[in-house]
């Protein structure tokens, strides 16, 4: 580190994310991509003209995307009635994530999120001097949220809905009662998994003003290299994002991605297509699993967390199937060091994944 860095930063741990290796051509199933392209009306949206407009500023307001965005949530969630001014658009949700962890933890406020969970959320949490604790999970990975009631004081409450990386998801009813429970605390719901299964909690902004939707365009609609998230809450707490915005970058969102974010809404029924097709294979793929005598948790995510002891350790299942051309996603950290997280892609890659996995779990019996 150079001698002008902030000593506050010195020891600082930054997030890891999924490695993106360049040295040969892998079926990629480590960082929870969409194995379907963005459908022709993004194609025809980042055209040439598009591009000729790169010269120009975006617009910092945002307003046909979030105006077409409030239209979609009213027409997917009965009894919403949500204007632009309830939705923020950011640069990826990991943007709204930063800015809700520097805007709602301040002084006396307690900052909760899973134990295991995704790592930016401690990340966020260390970077910004928040005070904050990480509530375990049950003995089955799942999310207890009456744990999180019996914290004392003032909290920001944030968790994924389905959880990562186990994808197990929680109830709409059951963040209901977290945010009756809980009125002066902001519940900010991170749903970056919800389209391949799980429950929405969207809904329930129609009458709680304590909570804060979180959701991405990376797996769903295909559009991780656009880098566009968004959030819907009160008008109040949109409005504490945007003071944000406006005081660290205006331009957050540019110009493709905003008329991107505009046409994936106008062929939704193409992305909700594609989400079946991935929780069909997910299914299948888990099936599969259970057969080669693999543990995998039941997940409403695009993706599986699977342990396939005795015969295949996690570090073991992940640097084999690197060697084979795969990616999954392993962590070192001891509670589930023996289990590995694998993306669901098109149904080819998911056979190829299993019969390379079945591979490496005969070869290790044989020995």
């Amino acid at each position: 580190m150079s001698r002008f860095l902030d000593p506050r930063f010195a020891g600082f741990e930054a997030y890891t994310p999924g490695e993106q290796p360049r040295d040969r051509r892998y079926i990629k199933l480590n960082t929870n991509e969409s194995p379907y392209p963005p459908g022709p009306a993004v194609l025809a949206a980042v055209d040439a003209s598009a591009l000729a407009d790169l010269r120009l500023y975006s617009d910092p307001t945002q307003t046909a995307l979030r105006e077409a965005l409030a239209g979609f949530l009213n027409g997917e969630f009965a009894g919403l009635a949500l204007e632009k001014e309830n939705i923020f658009v950011s640069n990826g949700s990991d943007d709204i994530l930063n800015f809700a962890f520097l805007a709602f933890s301040g002084e006396g406020t307690t900052v909760l999120f899973p134990d295991i969970s995704y790592g930016f959320y401690e990340v966020f949490a260390e970077f910004h001097g928040c005070s904050y604790r990480r509530i375990p999970l049950r003995e089955d990975y799942t999310i207890d949220l009456a744990d999180y009631r019996a914290v004392p004081g003032k909290k920001l409450i944030v968790f994924a809905n389905p959880n990562a990386p186990t994808g197990i998801a929680l109830s709409a009813g059951e963040i209901e009662a977290l945010l009756q429970a809980e009125p002066d605390s902001l519940v900010l719901v991170d749903e970056a998994y919800v389209d391949f299964g799980a429950e929405s909690a969207m809904g329930l902004l129609a009458k709680y003003d304590n909570l804060l939707v979180a959701r991405t365009y990376s797996k769903s609609a295909s559009l991780a290299g656009a880098r566009l998230g968004y959030a819907a809450g009160s008008l109040a707490v949109i409005e504490d994002l945007e003071k944000i915005k406006y005081s660290t970058n205006p331009y957050n969102v540019n110009r493709m991605t905003q008329a991107a974010g505009l046409a994936v809404l106008r062929e939704w029924g193409y992305y909700r297509e594609n989400c079946v097709k991935i929780a069909e294979t997910r299914e299948k793929t888990a099936e599969a699993l259970r057969e080669m005598g693999c543990e995998v948790l039941p997940s409403k995510s695009n993706f599986l967390f699977v342990s396939c002891l005795p015969a295949l350790g996690g570090e073991e299942a992940y640097l084999g199937l690197r060697e084979k051309g795969i990616l999954v996603r392993w962590w070192s950290r001891p509670e589930i060091r023996d289990r590995f997280r694998v993306t669901i892609g098109t149904p080819e890659e998911m056979e190829s994944f299993l019969a390379a996995l079945k591979a490496l779990m005969g070869g290790k019996s044989d020995e």
